[in-house]
Formats: C-alpha cells, structure tokens, sequence
C-alpha cells in the first residue's frame, strides 16, 4: 500500500511539473490598442485585445493563470478555471478583450488598455509569480494597426537564429513589428501573424532537386535499409533459435554439442522424406474412406405420431 501510494504522488507531481512546463511556452503574440473598424467581440463592440499564442507542441490550459497591465499587482484578472475554451491547442492562439468588463465572460479582462500612453501587458503563471511573459506597447499607436512578433511566439535568440541561417530572411531585424494593412502586413487577431502562401521546403526542393533524383534515392535508400534491417533480424532470430534446439537436445538426450549440431545438418532430402511420410500416414486414405454409403433402417412406428410424446399424463391422486 505505502509503495502504491508514492507511485501515486509522483505521478501527480510529475503531472503538476508538465503543466508548469507547458504554461511558460505561452507567448504574448499579438496586440491592438486602437480597435476602430478592426475584429469584433462576441458582444458585437470593438474594443483592445491581447492574442496569447502557444509555442508548444502540446495542448495548454491557461485556466489559473493571471494577466496584468501592472507589473505591482501580478494578479489583477485571473483566468477562470473550469471554461473548456481555455485550452489552446498545439500552435494556436486565443484572444482576450481588455474592455474592463469581466461580467462579460472568460475572454474579457478587467482592465483596458490606453491608446495615449505606453501600455505594459504581463502574463503570470498560477502561483501569481512566476512571470511567463511581458511586453510594453509603445506609446502613439495607430487605429487599426497591431503591435506583434515577427514570426508566431519567437524570442529574440530565434530572430536571431533565422537572420544567421538565412541571409535573405525578409521579416527585417526587429522582433516586434507594426501589422500594416498599407505596408502588406495585415492584422491578424486569432491567426497567424505570418500569412504565408508559399512553402518554403517545397520551394527549396524545387531549387535543388528539380527533376527528383535526390527524391528518389532516398526513397530507395530507405527502402533498401529496411529490408536488410528485416533480414539481419530474421538472420539473428533464426540463429538464436538453432541455438536454443542445441541446447534442448543435449539436455534431453545427454549428447554432445557436435552431435546436436549433426541434427541440423542433415539432407534436406532427408526432411522432405520425414515431411511426406507424415503426409501420407496422417493426410492420404484410400477410395473408400471418400464414400458415404446411405442404408434405409426400418422402424415399427414413428416417434413423430406417438401420442407418449404429444400427450402429458394426467397427475395421480
């Protein structure tokens, strides 16, 4: 009982020490201050929003957790816990209204934001102190026009990273940008920040591969891999198992291990004679064994018409 129940404890602790994990992959993505003829909330108003996107390759609660728009009071509006909306899926986003009316449900925040001064956004974890995100928007912020990362919940080292490996990376060296519609960047509330209409591993693959060669050498290098994988398997299991018969062998019969090894060298014709003699006594028969013979057998009356069988006696007195 004491040993099930530390399996118990750690698997909940385990399981507590996950979600913490996955809780600070959640990235403050996007925001808009001004929201003149932009998205509309489920009340039908246009007001601020905060998007919170999940960098994560697995799905995140983000029910218990705390955001803020002062970094004194860490927790100033507390996502409510038990809304299945609250759970953003793997690569996703989920948006909050800074309208000051909580009344109005789990995505509406208690607090808004100023469109003339900087505004400070911070996202605490469930214990109300550990910070997972922040960001400040600067001050004099266009109507309809969105402050966000470059690219889906990078950090500085992944802006960093991609300008290294990719000279002709045209998302510039900033890692928070202005959402445009006139410069080609558009607002992107509860999407990606990066509308892409090309993919750029197939286009790379077009470049250097045009006619499918590398295509299809790896193709048959995988396969070819696999199947001498499988015959070495087989090879190693076929060997274990002659192995094995040796040492049955001796261990019943008291024989030597070259005399174990004599079994299986012998013909193959001496097997296929084994093979076919069992056939024979167990499979074959002759000509009369294939006839089924059918003989009327007369009877005094029929057990169909007898009234023993039809009729119940009558109980006795």
């Amino acid at each position: 009982m004491k040993y099930k129940f530390i399996i118990v404890l750690s698997g909940l602790l385990a399981a507590l020490g996950l979600q913490a994990q996955l809780t600070t992959s959640l990235k403050i993505n996007e925001i808009l201050v001004i929201n003149d003829d932009n998205f509309l909330d489920d009340y039908g108003n246009k007001n601020p929003w905060i998007e919170i996107y999940n960098n994560s390759p697995g799905t995140v609660n983000i029910a218990g957790c705390y955001l803020t728009d002062d970094i004194k009071i860490p927790k100033k509006y507390m996502v409510p816990k038990g809304d299945v909306l609250t759970k953003i899926s793997p690569r996703q986003h989920i948006l909050f209204w800074a309208d000051s009316k909580p009344a109005r449900g789990t995505f509406h925040l208690n607090f808004t934001l100023n469109p003339d001064s900087p505004n400070f956004i911070a996202l605490f974890d469930s214990d109300g102190a550990t910070l997972i995100d922040s960001v400040t928007v600067p001050a004099g912020q266009i109507p309809d026009v969105s402050y966000g990362l470059v690219e889906d919940g990078w950090a500085q080292k992944d802006l960093e990273q991609e300008m290294r490996l990719n000279p002709s990376y045209k998302g510039g060296n900033q890692l928070w940008i202005y959402f445009n519609e006139n410069e080609g960047r558009f607002v992107t509330p509860s999407s990606n920040n990066k509308i892409l209409d090309t993919n750029v591993k197939i286009e790379n693959f077009k470049e250097n591969d045009s006619i499918g060669a590398g295509m299809t050498l790896t193709a048959m290098g995988v396969v070819f891999s696999g199947l001498l994988m499988l015959f070495l398997i087989f090879k190693l299991i076929g060997n274990t198992a002659v192995v094995l018969s040796h040492r049955r062998a001796m261990k019943a019969s008291g024989m030597t291990r070259e005399e174990a090894k004599d079994i299986t060298r012998q013909s193959g014709d001496i097997f296929a004679a084994i093979a076919m003699a069992i056939y024979e006594a167990t499979e074959l028969h002759d000509e009369e064994n294939t006839i089924l013979t059918i003989k009327n057998t007369a009877r005094n009356y029929s057990p169909w018409s007898s009234k023993i069988y039809t009729l119940r006696e009558m109980p006795r007195k």
